[in-house]
Order: structure tokens, then C-alpha cells, then sequence
């Protein structure tokens, strides 16, 4: 026989039910509005920064379009709280700044910095220092900038096999050639990019000591050190090897404010 349950004992357990559906709706509503909160306040960090970097880039004479910057590590707002960051990422492209009176282009320049300490009233005032205690950079010198650097007309740079290509017209005898050949890269004792160019040839080069004499100067010739503009954030080239693309520069420093550029 069916057993009949009072009215009155069903009512409190829907109402038990309501009251527990809610609360879960009110937590993830609360959680919604947390993330947006999140969401916003790393824009506003995002901005600050960006805004910094352009700041001092301007300061040092060098240009670039915006900078792009990601704040990296969740939640934000406990970094905020903490006032340390796990990792800001900060895009540069058409970086360009002056050697010598010659604009040399990167046409990136990624930068790192890693534990980043900035206080609460920094961020809200730009106020104050943000210091990074790693800051890792990978960027790209164009070849025709850096070309432009060692001073020869029609020389032309490039990449094969991961080795730096050079091709130069030049009259050697009374013979307009063409010169053609590979270069050492690496970094010299004081930063700047040290071209060794070694393997220099020239189809239809007269097999004359003399003809052999010019290659050889000429390879002296443009066998130089040749200056980087000054990297923002204090970096310090460590390595430079060539790509298609260019010349790919990686460097690092150390304990930096990264609003503090020069």
C-alpha cells in the first residue's frame, strides 16, 4: 500500500534544494565577477607598462611601434597583492636606433623579464620602480642595416646553411667581378658583432698573386667589429648567429627596471 508523506515535510526539502541551487548560481556569479576583475586589472597593468617602455625607449632616441605587453602568471590579482609577477612579456617591433650617424633596424625584439617586483601604488600611479630580476631578449638585425654599417657600395648580406653570405661588385685588374663568400660571427669583448670574413672568391678571378692580394684586403677590409645600438632594459648581447630573416641577437641581464630603460 502506498504510503501518503505529509505536505508540510516536502515544502522544507525544496526548499533545501532552492536555497542550495542558489547559493551555487550566487558562487559562480562571485567567481564570473572575480575573473572579469582579474581580467581588468591585468589590462591596467598591461597598459602601465606599455606605456613606460614607450616612455623610455623615446629617451634613449630610438623608435618602435607600440609595444606590446603580456602579464603573464594566474590568478593576477594575488601577484598584485604580492607585488611580484612571475613573467612580463614585452614585443617590440621596428625597433630602430642610431650607430654612427646609421639608422640600424630590428624588426623584432622580444623581451622576458621574469620575477618582476612593482608594488600596488606603482601600478596604480606609475610611480616607482619595476625591477625584473632576469630579462631575457631575442630580436633580429636586418642584413640591410647592417650592411649598410660596413660602408661598401652594392655589398649585400644574407644567409646559407647558417653561415653569413657576402656578395660585393669590385674591379680587380680591370675586371669588374663579382666577390662572394661566407663570415664568421660572434661577439666581441665589448658587445659589438664581430665579422670575420674568410672564404672570399670571385668567379673568373685572374690566377695572379695580385688579383689574390686584393681578395685577401678586401676581406681585411670588412673583417670589423661593428657597434649595436644600445638594447633597452640593459641588455647584453651573448650571441649572434645569422637566419634568413637576419641576424638573430639573444642577450640577457640582470636585477633591471624595466621602466627604466636607458
Amino acid at each position: 500500500m502506498a504510503r501518503d508523506y505529509p505536505v508540510d515535510e516536502a515544502r522544507p526539502r525544496r526548499r533545501g534544494r532552492k536555497l542550495l541551487i542558489g547559493l551555487f548560481v550566487l558562487l559562480l556569479l562571485l567567481a564570473g565577477l572575480l575573473v572579469v576583475a582579474d581580467r581588468v586589472a591585468v589590462g591596467v597593468a598591461e597598459r602601465t607598462i606599455a606605456d613606460r617602455v614607450r616612455q623610455e625607449i623615446a629617451k634613449q632616441g630610438a623608435q618602435s611601434a607600440a609595444p606590446e605587453v603580456e602579464v603573464g602568471g594566474v590568478p593576477f590579482l594575488t601577484q598584485v597583492l604580492d607585488g611580484r609577477y612571475q613573467r612580463i612579456t614585452i614585443n617590440l617591433r621596428d625597433v630602430q636606433a642610431s650607430v654612427e650617424g646609421d639608422a640600424v633596424r630590428l624588426p623584432v625584439l622580444d623581451v622576458t623579464a621574469r620575477d618582476v617586483r612593482a608594488s600596488l601604488d606603482t601600478l596604480r600611479t606609475g610611480q616607482g620602480d619595476i625591477v625584473a630580476d632576469t630579462v631575457n631578449g631575442a630580436g633580429t638585425i636586418s642584413y640591410e642595416s647592417l650592411a649598410a654599417l660596413l660602408n661598401r657600395p652594392g655589398l649585400t648580406l644574407g644567409e646559407q646553411n647558417g653561415k653569413l653570405t657576402v656578395t660585393a661588385p669590385a674591379d680587380i685588374l680591370g675586371q669588374r667581378l663579382t666577390i662572394s663568400g661566407t663570415a664568421d660571427v660572434t661577439v666581441a669583448d665589448n658587445g659589438a658583432v664581430a665579422l670575420r670574413f674568410n672564404d672570399l672568391d670571385a668567379a673568373g678571378l685572374p690566377n695572379l698573386p695580385l688579383a689574390r692580394a686584393f681578395l685577401s684586403n678586401y676581406a681585411k677590409s670588412i673583417s670589423i667589429d661593428v657597434p649595436l645600438p644600445e638594447l633597452p632594459f640593459q641588455l647584453a648581447v651573448r650571441e649572434v648567429r645569422p637566419l634568413p630573416e637576419g641576424l638573430a641577437v639573444t642577450a640577457d641581464a640582470k636585477n633591471v627596471p624595466i621602466n627604466s630603460v636607458g
